[in-house]
């Protein structure tokens, strides 16, 4: 397999189906952030974390997989292979995870500022770089036929990793909380 194939050597690249597009195209931008954030988390999963924890945030990964390639899919051109990529019940499975996080975590009344702790910051990475994530979709869905799902499911993924963040910081020491004085 040959991994250069020189036809992005024009500043365009191919959709599923075959439509060539620029590569500032927002469809690109909102699957590149996909991949961006499953990189990230792949970080996240080096880390000393729970079992339970890393299982879930690798079921994540494989879902991430199913949107991008939505996202990728010229669906005028081609059929979608995951015509529903971020299912109810994967978004019930993230709510799940972060009801049982919080059940264990503090009342919060202030703002937390990220780290704390390396595995608490990487899941701020993870947070941040899922809501803008989020936010390339809305455009895509803007323009283009995009499932609503999947904005669901990214708003709860990033929810999702602020609470995991919590759990991470609090697992070895205390959260810094945003000192409004300074």
């Amino acid at each position: 397999m040959n991994i250069y194939t020189k036809s992005g050597d024009n500043g365009t690249t191919g959709l599923v189906g075959g439509t060539r597009i620029s590569k500032d195209d927002i469809r690109l931008e909102a699957y590149g952030s996909i991949d961006e954030l499953n990189a990230f988390i792949g970080i996240l999963c080096t880390e000393n974390i729970e079992p339970h924890d890393n299982a879930f945030i690798q079921k994540i990964q494989h879902q991430l997989f199913k949107i991008g390639s939505y996202l990728a899919t010229d669906q005028s051109a081609t059929e979608l292979k995951f015509p529903v990529p971020a299912t109810d019940e994967m978004i019930q499975a993230i709510e799940s995870e972060i009801d049982n996080i919080v059940s264990l975590l503090p009342e919060l009344h202030r703002f937390i500022v990220p780290g704390g702790n390396r595995t608490a910051a990487i899941c701020h990475i993870c947070r941040t770089v899922c809501r803008r994530t989020e936010r390339n979709v809305v455009k895509v869905s803007k323009a283009f036929l995009v499932h609503q799902n999947i904005i669901c499911f990214l708003n709860r993924l990033s929810d999702y990793f602020f609470v995991l963040g919590r759990k991470s910081c609090l697992s070895d020491g205390p959260e810094i909380f945003w000192d409004n004085t300074k």
